[in-house]
């Protein structure tokens, strides 16, 4: 029976991989960040605490696995989002240095191929260009943005009528995906053979179409029975209401820069490009995260 470690086994993506390992019959190691959580991830058969910033942590962690799934959040408080995220990847590289033939999924973003202007995503091309200098065999999945990253804008949306966006303009249909249909796809990949060491797999994932941001609204409203239309966001104000909601100054400039090198067409899978599609529809999986907020029209 293959052991698997994964990483953030608590969030919306590590929840979908133990379910679907564990399905599979594998045995799931779960990774949590705090000790709090720890013995509440169903499905898992052992659950054990590490910090990703701990390299003897994460050694530990993976010691007698046959496989390994890590996704590095950026957290939207640091002060510096791009050196925390070296940190991580240095720490994991350190980590792993031991255990050269265990196979590594890592859980990237759209647009990490490119080394620079995209924002958010050149902190996850910092992670794939540290981790790729490893022997391991190495699966790189680049997710497209997430369906409920929409989801806290809800509250506002519903008492305004409108869906304030800086994806623009309102026409251009996005990439997005069910965030537990990624981890239902990983977990797929984790247990097929791994690719060969030196030559990394990279898969994107993103779901069954794109939508446009005017189709997100509706969706909401839909789901809510609200009545919200999308409107452009004016691109001035894009850093002041990032960090009006919690955002560090450095995060809002990153999600900025993101969001403008989305608006130019460049966070796209290169030519040529393995392309995975999920099955979840947009208000499908915005109806399942409403739905456990309790938010409603």
């Amino acid at each position: 029976m293959n052991t698997i470690a994964v990483f953030g086994s608590t969030g919306h993506v590590g929840t979908a991989t133990v379910r679907r390992l564990g399905q599979s019959g594998a045995s799931v190691r779960a990774v949590v960040r705090r000790t709090s959580t720890a013995g509440r991830v169903e499905g898992a058969d052992a659950v054990v605490q590490a910090d990703l910033l701990d390299p003897q942590a994460v050694a530990a962690a993976v010691e007698g696995c046959d496989g390994v799934q890590v996704i590095c959040p950026v957290s939207p408080v640091a002060p510096d989002p791009a050196a925390e995220m070296g940190a991580l990847a240095e720490s994991l590289a350190e980590g792993l240095r031991d255990f050269p033939s265990l196979p590594v999924l890592v859980i990237s973003d759209y647009g990490a191929q490119i080394p620079a202007g995209t924002g958010i995503p050149t902190l996850f091309h910092q992670i794939e260009e540290r981790l790729g200098e490893l022997p391991n065999p190495l699966t790189l999945v680049r997710s497209a943005e997430h369906m409920h990253n929409w989801a806290p804008q809800l509250p506002t949306a519903l008492r305004t009528g409108t869906l304030a966006s800086r994806h623009q303009p309102l026409t251009r249909p996005l990439p997005m995906i069910h965030a537990a249909d990624v981890g239902t796809i990983t977990a797929d990949l984790l247990l097929s053979p791994p690719p060969h060491s030196g030559s990394p797999r990279v898969v994107h994932v993103e779901g069954p179409r794109r939508y446009t941001a005017r189709e997100v609204a509706a969706a909401l409203a839909a789901v809510t029975g609200g009545v919200i239309t999308a409107r452009e966001l004016p691109r001035e104000e894009w850093e002041p209401t990032l960090t009006a909601a919690g955002a560090s100054p450095a995060f809002a400039e990153l999600h900025a820069d993101f969001c403008a090198a989305h608006n130019k067409g460049l966070i796209e899978p290169p030519a040529g490009a393995d392309i995975r599609r999920s099955r979840t529809a947009l208000d499908a999986a915005l109806a399942s995260v409403i739905s456990v907020a309790g938010v409603g029209g």
